[in-house]
């Protein structure tokens, strides 16, 4: 009996993990495991998930909370360390810069190395491809030269080339904001969907048109299914709220339809009855109270100050250019898309010196806190799946998005009785609430519902 006592205690002690984390109700879409485990961390890698006590040079209690695999945006223009701060408190382990991209991708992706709070990447953008070549004088988007004139057959060629390179630097798909574009062609989208296809990487597409007046969503959402099925590329579709205004029932019902005809298309949805983007951009062109589904000047708030827009502040600071919400998107439109088993959950956000979307603060806790707990739109299970292994799968990316062990120790860990997003239009950068610990790569960013200071953890996503 002593020995055999002996034998089980040896290989107990080699396996002193890092950190365990004991006692928490895990929650692991991939598997639909929800019960109480405790997970041993060990290199920055998920080492073990016991029904059993495992000993650790450190241990967090995790009793009444929820253990989930860290939360992953695809959609977070803010690329900062404030938007990463806010992204960790939010829950996020991992933000990426999907739909704009970015240009060039090797220089984009130095600069965060070794100084990232949590996990970031970019696609190779056709926007900033644009930019660059046509002399436009915006930067995250077009502003002059590229949205009043079409591309010469010289610089498209340019433009084609400079978004392959930056997938030869490891960008994982191309960014396409088709819409900000006025004048980009239906056969450069093809070409952009032909050299994706090539090179087996998805396109992070912003559509040509928005809501009901035609051509509009519909005849947008058939460019993209068509140019899918015409070249064999795996399509993400941003925001389909936002573009889809009243629209998106039957939008859903087409992106259903080709992905059962064997089509690889997906799409994204943020908890919020306003979009946001630049007022100096294309979008806001002539005739935009129509295409954004009869809204007016006074459904648009200016980020800087809160102000409701009027004809004359409009005109004024279109001039300029600046961040603007779009109050358009019906509350029923935002339940019945985050409700929808398709639908990823992406936060579109972006913070500038505490100024922008509430959604680059609080998206993902506003899911948890409003949307499950509150209003039982979908169950706590969908949200986490939809945080995390369906952005995980859309990039193929097997080390995250799950608990298993050699996954990445990317965790997040939230209280589901009080969790909740207290950002507003008004006061944006406020912090997220009921998330106490945040891990990435097996560090803690968030400990005891307070930021770490001095730690970079981030790596960077690539194909």
């Amino acid at each position: 009996m002593r020995l055999a006592l002996m034998l089980f205690a040896l290989p107990m002690f080699a396996q002193t993990y890092d950190l365990a984390i004991a006692n928490g109700r895990v929650l692991d879409p991939a598997t639909k495991l929800d019960a109480v485990r405790h997970i041993g961390i060990r290199g920055g890698k998920i080492a073990a998930v016991s029904a059993t006590p495992l000993a650790a040079r450190a241990t967090i209690d995790a009793k009444g909370l929820v253990v989930a695999p860290g939360f992953i945006d695809l959609h977070s223009h803010g690329q900062t360390p404030e938007n990463y701060r806010f992204k960790a408190r939010d829950g996020v382990t991992t933000a990426l810069e999907l739909e704009v991209g970015v240009h060039p991708v090797a220089a984009w992706y130095a600069q965060r190395e070794g100084r990232a709070l949590i996990n970031y990447g970019a696609t190779s953008g056709d926007l900033p491809a644009r930019i660059a070549v046509m002399h436009d004088s915006g930067t995250l988007l077009p502003r002059d030269r590229a949205v009043e004139r079409a591309a010469t057959p010289e610089e498209f060629r340019e433009i084609l080339d400079r978004v392959g390179r930056g997938l030869d630097e490891g960008a994982p798909g191309i960014g396409l904001g088709i819409q900000y574009l006025p004048h980009e062609s239906r056969a450069e989208v093809l070409s952009l969907f032909r050299l994706a296809a090539s090179r087996k990487v998805p396109l992070f597409v912003h559509m040509r048109n928005s809501g009901p007046l035609e051509p509009g969503v519909v005849d947008a959402l058939q460019e993209v299914i068509a140019d899918a099925a015409a070249t064999g590329a795996s399509v993400h579709v941003v925001h389909i709220t936002s573009t889809g205004l009243r629209e998106t029932p039957l939008c859903l019902e087409m992106i259903q339809g080709a992905r059962a005809r064997g089509l690889d298309v997906t799409t994204e949805a943020y908890p919020y009855t306003a979009g946001m983007t630049d007022l100096g951009s294309a979008i806001f062109a002539e005739g935009w109270q129509v295409r954004q589904g009869g809204i007016t000047f006074g459904d648009l708030q200016w980020a800087l100050t809160g102000e409701r827009l009027t004809a004359e502040s409009f005109a004024r600071y279109r001039k300029q250019g600046g961040f603007v919400a779009i109050h358009s998107i019906p509350e029923e439109i935002v339940r019945l898309a985050l409700s929808n088993p398709l639908v990823m959950v992406a936060s579109d956000g972006i913070l500038d010196e505490g100024k922008g979307h509430p959604r680059a603060a609080g998206t993902f806790a506003r899911v948890l806190g409003r949307y499950v707990r509150e209003e039982h739109a979908l169950s706590l299970m969908d949200a986490v799946r939809k945080m995390t292994l369906m952005p995980a799968d859309r990039l193929g990316l097997e080390s995250k998005g799950r608990i298993r062990v050699g996954a990445d120790a990317d965790l997040t860990l939230f209280d589901p009785d009080r969790v909740t997003d207290r950002a507003t239009f008004e006061k944006p950068a406020q912090y997220s609430e009921g998330i106490p610990y945040v891990m990435v790569n097996g560090t803690l960013v968030v400990d005891r519902g307070e930021l770490v200071s001095g730690v970079a953890p981030g790596r960077g996503v690539r194909h």
